[in-house]
């Protein structure tokens, strides 16, 4: 699951910020000052960063900077999301090193949106040949899968299935998305199409393998790890 880290001096945007995000399926921290969630990040890495501008003592400029300066961090998707709108604004916040700024007040289904982009590009950036959830294993360049040490056959659909839900493993897939990505925008066909693919791919992972995939009753599916306990029903 990714990890989000919120910097943010206002308590009920800190808050904000952080249920929404958790509802979109990410594990979110937040941190009042910039010292702060800087240290959080060195002790352990989110996958991306959201700082505010004005922060008490270190404002979130020079903290992006020193992101930048840190070994280990000086790749981490950052967002600037802040109040100060001028043009030259956004431009100090991206050539500071920030990937993205966002005005207030925003949206949040616009700043989920900014999240997945970024997550996204930076998934592609560090894309390597093997992609892997708790026990299943998918080689790119084969497109061999195994999932608990055994090799398993999948069909066409059944393989790009798989790919999208473990490249968004961060969060819920909908049915729509799901039907429009693997069989084409504006299919019309029967929905059911994509139950009996989930139902055939969760069979051929086995027990475990099968169960990382999740139903979320009237929206889609998320990948999830076993040991949570999580239905993973059709």
């Amino acid at each position: 699951m990714d990890r989000i880290y919120i910097i943010e001096d206002d308590e009920n945007i800190r808050n904000l910020l952080q249920i929404a995000l958790e509802g979109f399926g990410y594990q979110a921290e937040s941190f009042e000052t910039a010292e702060e969630g800087l240290a959080r990040m060195k002790e352990e890495p989110p996958s991306l960063a959201i700082f505010d501008w004005m922060l008490p003592g270190m404002d979130g400029i020079q903290a992006i900077k020193e992101v930048r300066r840190t070994e280990g961090l000086k790749n981490l998707p950052v967002m600037v999301l802040t109040a100060r709108e001028k043009e030259l604004d956004k431009v100090v916040g991206l050539d500071c090193g920030a990937d993205d700024y966002m005005v207030k007040p925003f949206g949040v289904l616009e700043l989920s949106a900014r999240v997945r982009s970024l997550l996204r590009r930076s998934r592609r950036e560090d894309r390597s040949d093997e992609l892997a959830f708790d026990g299943i294993r998918v080689d790119r360049r084969t497109r061999e899968v195994n999932s608990g040490g055994r090799p398993v056959e999948l069909t066409l659909k059944e393989y790009e299935l798989l790919m999208y839900l473990l490249e968004n493993c961060s969060r819920v897939v909908t049915r729509d998305e799901l039907l429009n990505r693997i069989w084409g925008y504006g299919y019309d066909g029967e929905t059911r199409t994509l139950d009996m693919h989930i139902r055939t791919l969760r069979q051929k992972l086995g027990a475990d393998g099968g169960a990382c995939i999740r139903t979320v009753r009237g929206v889609g599916y998320r990948m999830v790890k076993p040991e949570t306990g999580e239905k993973t029903n059709a």
